[in-house]
């Protein structure tokens, strides 16, 4: 063979060799990417071939989303009933903007290809029944829903909501406002969902972020509840002398930490300061446990432990707490201290389960096409270690029914008694002239919980610089509570 014909035979065995190995890459590496990359069309088309399975409420079966035919090319769309109220929990599903919250994190499921749904795509390729996704039922009770996203955006609050039973951690309801509507994002019109979503994605309140599980705020003095159960691990009771002082000095500053309005406490006891919120009893408490204490109590209330409901949890955190003015700070909640609604959630949930935290559960079951159960989900404990004891976990919930003896605003029902902490929490880069926000935690009934309840009202709510979690929160979520109890 001459040279020439033996240059041109190299380069075809280099450019078959090559076409090889861009074909392997293709298919076997780049694969799921270009599987799942939502501009690929025959998978759009299979996937909206199918019918979506629905979301589902385990109260009732009520169906938060579903699937209607259509006459195009994608042959159902996406339906979701009160579809703002829910999308915190439920998420959206786009043709052009794929899926988010929940649509996403059990898009397996949904959409048939789990691989639990194996056997039923077959039997529907043999018999040539139309496919369907199977579907999820959460643990969500409409009722609580309804009570928070209405209490919520009847006075336009910004904020969110979160209500679970702590016994089981299974998350009851779960609001964040100002929401969007996911529905608009369904639409088979480009146009209309385009236009929604750059409506949506351009409003400064942020409506698609999911401040429940998303956003972390500074606690305020709802952070006493872990301070307090801190405290009474170390040894104190509830009968503890505590400083009656209307201010103390920041170690190794000049600053001092006030009580709020700068008043003296009202108590001299550990019970009294918790009860009436006083700042320097815990401050000083948090300055005497020290940052290890602190640390290691809090991991037990789910502190800086990975949460996924399924979809995943922003980190809490108290921050480095390196210094003895630093750890005053953060014992009122301040400071670096910044905890999601869901985690705020999780301290009064933990003191009403006896002490010990249940991992948080958005999901009851998953379900074939026909309802039969592919997964149930069971109670789990978060760590298997208590944060406090139950005979502590007792005495911070008798502090925490004073507490809200003393707590204001509308809701109460004299047959209902309730344990909370309110929280007015200093944040911005002005903190005295910006409005606080505004925190209520608490659970209910206190002898025998069924459900706890976090809500964080942004900024003051309507009451700006006067804002207080009593004022402002506690009636959001006291409406969650008679939602689940009966009678409101």
């Amino acid at each position: 063979m001459n040279k020439p014909m033996r240059r041109v035979g190299i380069a075809m065995i280099t450019m078959v060799v090559l076409l090889l190995v861009n074909i392997t890459y293709i298919q076997v590496v780049k694969a799921d990417d270009y599987r799942t990359d939502s501009r690929n069309q025959r998978v759009l088309l299979d996937q909206y071939s199918r019918q979506r399975g629905s979301i589902v409420s385990q109260y009732d079966g009520q169906v938060l989303a579903d699937v209607v035919a259509t006459n195009d090319k994608l042959k159902f769309e996406r339906r979701y009933t009160d579809g703002p109220m829910y999308a915190p929990v439920t998420g959206y599903y786009s043709v052009r903007y794929g899926s988010g919250g929940l649509e996403r994190a059990e898009d397996d499921i949904l959409n048939g290809e789990d691989p639990r749904l194996f056997v039923r795509r077959l039997s529907d390729m043999v018999t040539g029944r139309d496919p369907r996704g199977g579907n999820v039922q959460l643990t969500i009770n409409p009722a609580v829903q309804a009570a928070l996203y209405n209490a919520m955006t009847s006075k336009g609050y910004t904020g969110a909501a979160v209500a679970m039973n702590p016994k089981t951690g299974e998350i009851l309801g779960m609001v964040s406002t100002p929401s969007y509507d996911p529905n608009a994002l369904a639409s088979h019109d480009s146009t209309a969902q385009q236009e929604a979503w750059t409506q949506f994605a351009d409003d400064p309140k942020e409506p698609m972020l999911n401040r429940a599980i998303s956003q972390t705020y500074p606690p305020g003095s709802t952070f006493k509840l872990l301070v307090a159960a801190a405290e009474l691990e170390n040894g104190a009771t509830a009968d503890t002398p505590v400083s009656n002082a209307p201010n103390v000095q920041l170690p190794g500053t000049r600053t001092t930490l006030e009580n709020y309005g700068g008043a003296a406490c009202p108590g001299t006891t550990f019970k009294e300061a918790l009860a009436h919120s006083c700042n320097v009893p815990f401050a000083t408490f948090a300055g005497q446990l020290g940052a290890d204490k602190l640390n290691q109590i809090a991991v037990n209330f789910g502190i800086g432990t990975p949460l996924s409901i399924p979809m995943n949890v922003a980190p809490s955190s108290l921050g480095e707490m390196d210094s003895q003015a630093a750890l005053y700070q953060s014992g009122i909640g301040q400071r670096d201290v910044r905890l999601t609604p869901l985690q705020d959630l999780m301290l009064s949930a933990t003191i009403a389960n006896g002490g010990m935290a249940m991992k948080p559960q958005l999901i009851k079951k998953l379900l074939a096409p026909d309802l039969s159960d592919l997964e149930t989900f069971s109670p789990q404990e978060l760590t298997g270690t208590p944060a406090l004891s139950a005979a502590n976990a007792a005495v911070l919930r008798d502090m925490m029914i004073a507490s809200e003896a003393n707590t204001k605003g509308g809701g109460k029902r004299a047959n209902i008694q309730i344990a909370s902490k309110t929280g007015t929490a200093e944040h911005g880069t002005d903190p005295k002239s910006t409005p606080p926000h505004a925190w209520y935690t608490a659970f209910a009934p206190a002898a025998d919980p069924q459900i706890a309840v976090a809500v964080i009202v942004e900024s003051g709510g309507n009451r700006g610089l006067e804002a207080t979690g009593g004022t402002v929160a506690a009636e959001i979520g006291r409406a969650a509570i008679n939602a689940q109890l009966g009678g409101g």
